[in-house]
C-alpha cells in the first residue's frame, strides 16, 4: 500500500482544517470590522506583525493606549471600537496627568484580557495576572529606565507650557513608537 493511499484520510482533515482556518480568519477581521468598512489598508495591517500594526496605527492618530490595546483585541474577540474607547483616557501618561505611559496601560489591559480572573473568588488568576504584569513593567523598565510618560518623552504632559513644546517639537511622533513596539513585543512574549 503506497504512502500516499495510507494517508489518504488525512486529506478531508486538511480541506477541513483549511476551512476552519478561512472561518476562523473570516471572523476575525468580521470582529476588527465591525461597524467598520475592511479594506484592503487594514488587511495590510493585519498581514504586518503587532508591533509593527501598532505603530502604523499610532501614526495614523490613535494613541499609545489605544494602539497597543488595538493589536491584541480581535484575540480576545473585542470589538475593536470598543478597545479604543476604553483606551482612549489612558494616552499621554494617563490624560496628559504625568503618570505611567500609555503603551503600558494598552498593555497591561491586553494582559488582564489574556489572563485576567471573571470571578470575584479567583484568587490565582488575580495572582498570575499581578506577576505578570509586574514582569512586564519591569522588562520595560530594565530597557527604557522608566514608565512614566514624562520620564520617556521628555516633557511633562501636566503643564501647558511643555504640553505645547512637546507637540511643537513632535516628541511623541518621534519617541512613542519605540515605547509602542516594545510594548507589544514584550506582551507578545508573555501572552
Amino acid at each position: 500500500m503506497s504512502l500516499e493511499l495510507e494517508l489518504g484520510f488525512l486529506a478531508p482533515l486538511a480541506r477541513l482544517n483549511a476551512a476552519c482556518n478561512l472561518v476562523t480568519r473570516a471572523r476575525g477581521l468580521a470582529v476588527l470590522g465591525k461597524s467598520k468598512r475592511i479594506n484592503a489598508a487594514h488587511v495590510r495591517l493585519e498581514a504586518m506583525g503587532k508591533a509593527e500594526e501598532a505603530v502604523t496605527l499610532f501614526h495614523q492618530g490613535f494613541n499609545c493606549a489605544q494602539v497597543v490595546l488595538s493589536v491584541f483585541a480581535p484575540d480576545f474577540g473585542l470589538d475593536l471600537d470598543m478597545a479604543r474607547r476604553v483606551s482612549q483616557g489612558f494616552g499621554a501618561g494617563v490624560g496628559r496627568s504625568d503618570e505611567i505611559c500609555g503603551s503600558l496601560s494598552g498593555a497591561i489591559m491586553a494582559i488582564g484580557l489574556r489572563y485576567g480572573a471573571i470571578r470575584g473568588d479567583d484568587a490565582a488568576a488575580k495572582e498570575n495576572t499581578y506577576t505578570i504584569v509586574h514582569q512586564f513593567v519591569e522588562k520595560f523598565k530594565t530597557r527604557h529606565g522608566s514608565v512614566a510618560c514624562t520620564d520617556l518623552i521628555g516633557y511633562d504632559l501636566s503643564d501647558p507650557q511643555h504640553y505645547a513644546e512637546a507637540k511643537a517639537r513632535h516628541a511623541a511622533t518621534e519617541r512613542c513608537p519605540t515605547f509602542v513596539r516594545d510594548a507589544v513585543t514584550l506582551v507578545e512574549a508573555l501572552l
